[in-house]
């Protein structure tokens, strides 16, 4: 027999309305499903089931999607280049301060078990983490029950700044070439996971690392294979200004030329277009360009906030045609955070209340992600559809009083009333906590990993900076 789930009489659905081609809420009815997926959304279910839980004073919602996130090193850089930037590149810190940080082969594991962790407990079902390729990579996604999609980046430059100021490129097309040969074998590997839940996804690491022809050629042979194609592009005014020196062009209008765009496609942040305020065009023509190419936009806004950027705007981008969905970028690895963010980041640059609504940020965080993968069978709750869903615990304190429950748990709960997760059926988070990692035990040894990385930090610093130079603590440290 097969193993059917129902919860009865549930609070309040997130349910799919086909008619709209949106959510809507329903009141008191069952959820109901399987490892095949949903069986009953919103009626009473009927049939004998192997497992009943009640939904009193809880709600049930589609899985989020994360379209664009980081493991390899990222999880165990929290708390220390908060404060820190290069003024010289518009603040962005990354390209001086983030190769500082190397936890080696020896924290992939732990890193990779935070990440899933974390964003499964902010009810991300669905996540396209951009990494480098490793076989360890293959077997905790697909132990830790969520639904992934694994992009091995390859480049073919480097960056270093020199003397705090100057940003450099140093080319090795070569060895370029052979990661992506590479990166190809690792994407088709984890396609015929025996999980089925993992997909690969072809990576260049970012526009301006990669020569012309190996950008086309990733989307060629992106294509052939039936695969998404991701890339950083507008991510950085340092980038911008790269891309304008060498072809005069944005990056949307560069990989338009190239023939890269299209509806198999994301880019990574795309902030600055053409009518960004920050950039020298007067134009607008970006924006239409992706919309009619129907190329997606991952946009991850607290990552980019912390250095006082932001895109101009979710809503704008939304009103434009463009597809916008939502990645976590590094930490805190919190999909309920990020929508918050991107909610406030989209009111503050539009300046209005009205340039962004709660169910806007929904939708970009569940159907626009599924649209970005090519499915309509994720985030939605509809019969048919993959079981992949979240309990929220009504009851929460953070959460009540609840007049709207996707206002209470996106401005004030987050993940904090995530009480179950379920992907194809199987729970994969229970009362906040992984059920097949050992999440624990992975918070527990990125302390010491960021402690050795970090003793390390110098030798990785064309500067030579010791990481108390590199990021000083917030307060003063004195005494012993």
């Amino acid at each position: 027999m097969t193993e059917i789930t129902v919860i009865r009489d549930v609070d309040t659905i997130v349910a799919y309305d086909a008619a709209s081609g949106g959510h809507v809420y329903r009141h008191g009815g069952d959820v109901a499903f399987d490892a095949t997926g949903l069986i009953c959304v919103g009626q009473h279910f009927e049939g004998e089931a192997t497992t009943e839980l009640s939904g009193k004073a809880r709600m049930v919602m589609p899985g989020l999607v994360d379209i664009h996130c980081h493991s390899h090193d990222e999880p165990m850089a929290k708390s220390i280049f908060e404060d820190v930037g290069t003024p010289a590149l518009w603040g962005q810190a990354m390209y001086e301060f983030s190769g500082a940080l190397d936890g080696g082969e020896d924290a992939r594991a732990a890193c990779l078990t935070v990440m899933l962790g974390d964003l499964m407990r902010s009810g991300a079902t669905t996540i396209l983490d951009i990494a480098g390729a490793h076989d360890i990579w293959l077997d905790i996604a697909g132990r830790s029950g969520a639904r992934a999609y694994l992009a091995p980046g390859f480049r073919q430059a480097d960056w270093i700044v020199r003397d705090g100021h100057r940003l450099e490129y140093e080319w090795n097309d070569d060895a370029g070439r052979d990661a992506f040969v590479r990166a190809l074998d690792f994407a088709e590997r984890a396609r015929v996971h025996p999980s089925g839940r993992l997909d690969g996804v072809v990576s260049p690491s970012q526009v301006e690392t990669c020569r012309p022809d190996l950008l086309a050629d990733a989307a060629d042979e992106a294509r052939k294979r039936g695969m998404k194609l991701t890339v950083h592009a507008a991510q950085t005014m340092a980038e911008h200004e790269e891309l304008l020196r060498r072809t005069g062009l944005t990056a949307v209008q560069y990989l338009d030329g190239l023939g890269v765009l299209g509806t198999d496609v994301i880019l990574g942040h795309c902030i600055f277009a053409d009518h960004h305020s920050w950039t020298r065009q007067r134009t607008q023509n970006d924006l239409v360009t992706l919309a009619e190419r129907g190329t997606t936009v991952a946009h991850c806004p607290v990552t980019f906030a912390r250095s006082g950027m932001a895109l101009e705007t979710l809503g704008a981008y939304r009103r434009a045609g463009v597809n916008v969905a939502i990645g976590t970028d590094s930490y805190p690895f919190n999909m309920l955070e990020e929508m918050r963010q991107a909610l406030i980041c989209s009111r503050l640059g539009g300046k209005s209340v009205f340039d962004l609504t709660t169910s806007d940020i929904l939708d970009a965080a569940t159907l626009a992600g599924a649209r970005a993968l090519g499915r309509n069978d994720i985030g939605r709750l509809s019969v048919g559809a993959k079981a992949d869903l979240v309990v929220i615990d009504l009851d929460t304190p953070s959460m009540r009083p609840v007049y709207d429950p996707l206002r209470s748990l996106l401005h004030c709960a987050a993940e904090r009333a995530v009480e179950r997760v379920y992907v194809d059926g199987q729970l994969t988070i229970d009362k906040g906590k992984p059920t097949q990692l050992d999440y624990d035990g992975a918070v527990r040894e990125i302390q010491a990993l960021q402690d050795w990385a970090c003793a390390r930090a110098g030798m990785n610093d064309p500067r030579g900076r010791s990481i108390g130079e590199l990021a000083p603590k917030s307060l003063p440290v004195v005494g012993n």
